[in-house]
């Protein structure tokens, strides 16, 4: 790919993940190479399975150990996660460098500084250093101002009307 931009997938809505992980197959559909990091992730969820699938194509990558959510973890577990964090941005930036990929998918990259495990600058220095060939896409509820300025691609995903508000829980293969 001749010159990669930075595509941002944001808001309340449902579909963040689903819309990175398509925008990954359509680029595998024109024999590119995709890595997926997902943070905040650790649980199972049914796309694994067929994206293991596409492999050596399309990559996923998890570096935290299964936790609960976070607003449930202790200090301790919060470290824990936050040195899992290090080690997945670590190995984003080796990604980037040695250019093993067309397409960098950077899921839950927003929470991860939502919630203060990551600084802005943090992710606004790995986005400086992007090679002109790769594509990079975030996911995440909340868009800093920062990153919204690097981004060239800007999808906010509003949640009109959600089943959990009518009490109906996450279920197998929809949300998971």
């Amino acid at each position: 790919m001749e010159l990669g931009l930075i595509q941002v997938y944001c808001g309340e809505g449902k579909g963040k993940t689903t819309a990175a992980i398509g925008q990954g197959i359509r680029a595998i559909g024109q024999g590119m190479k995709v890595i997926m990091i997902q943070f905040l992730k650790s649980s199972f969820t049914g796309e694994l399975d067929t994206l293991k699938k596409l492999e050596p194509d399309f990559k996923v990558f998890r570096f935290e150990k299964p936790k609960d959510f976070f607003w449930n973890l202790n200090d301790e577990e919060k470290k824990e996660l936050k040195n899992e964090i290090m080690n997945a941005i670590n190995f984003s930036k080796k990604v980037l460098d040695t250019k093993e990929c067309d397409m960098l998918i950077l899921d839950e990259i927003l929470g991860v500084i939502q919630n203060g495990l990551l600084k802005e600058s943090e992710v606004c220095e790995l986005l400086d250093k992007k090679p002109l060939g790769i594509e990079i896409i975030l996911t995440g509820r909340y868009l800093t101002d920062e990153i919204r300025k690097k981004a060239n691609y800007i999808s906010n995903i509003h949640a009109e009307k959600h089943p959990m508000n009518e009490g109906i829980g996450a279920r197998k293969g929809i949300e998971y």
